[in-house]
């Protein structure tokens, strides 16, 4: 591998991955950026672990999205078992699906039926109840070597960064979001029923609590309706 142009590529995603205007774009510049990087690899996505449900973010490939959902269900596999663990593994590498895997029995069969041929996976982020990992995978076996583990863990590294401050602005503007929606069914219903603002607040909260349905899903249906539907 020419390092020095790969540095410059990696320079050049770092500035991409900052120019993405939305959480999930730079989710997607991720994940192509490792297929177009990283030696050998065909396809790529982000599986993130919320307590034992699994969500595939940003696959470049249908295959990713199947591997996932194999991996859910079996609940066996090595992209699972890295986002699932804090501690421990945090890179894993499989040369080979058609060999026998003692640690993943029912996975590596199945994915080779998928179309699975070598493996590849960096833990991107871990906190109280969710775990994230980028995964590589190409359909030849053998095709990840020592130096596409390295670039793959450069790339991560730097993918983790931008992952946790798109994250983090995406739940801002969620938050800012609901802050309006709320405000204005609250404004709604101060209106109809001549409320002040805490007894509009009272009554979003206990719809809410009544009916199971979040908070901000009552509020915007009181904008769409008009009231409390």
């Amino acid at each position: 591998m020419d390092w020095g142009q790969f540095g410059q590529q990696l320079a050049t995603m770092a500035r991409d991955l900052l120019a993405q205007d939305s959480f999930d774009a730079t989710l997607q510049r991720i994940t192509a950026s490792a297929t177009e990087l990283v030696e050998g690899c065909d396809a790529a996505g982000i599986l993130v672990l919320h307590d034992h449900q699994v969500e595939t973010l940003a696959p470049t490939d249908q295959l990713v999205i199947d591997s996932d959902r194999l991996q859910a269900e079996l609940g066996q596999g090595p992209c699972f078992d890295t986002a699932h663990s804090a501690q421990g593994e945090r890179i894993f590498r499989i040369n080979d699906l058609t060999e026998e895997k003692p640690r993943w029995p029912l996975f590596a069969p199945r994915a080779h039926e998928l179309g699975v041929g070598s493996m590849m996976g960096f833990l991107l982020f871990t906190d109280t109840e969710e775990f994230g990992a980028l995964n590589f995978y190409s359909r030849k076996t053998g095709s990840f070597i020592a130096d596409s583990e390295q670039a793959g863990l450069l790339l991560a590294s730097h993918a983790a960064i931008a992952f946790s401050s798109a994250r983090t602005h995406a739940q801002m503007e969620h938050a800012v979001a609901t802050r309006h929606v709320i405000g204005e069914a609250m404004g709604i219903l101060m209106g109809s029923h001549h409320l002040t603002e805490d007894q509009a607040f009272d009554v979003l909260r206990r719809y809410s609590q009544e009916t199971n349905i979040k908070l901000r899903e009552v509020a915007r249906r009181v904008c769409e309706k008009g009231g409390i539907p």
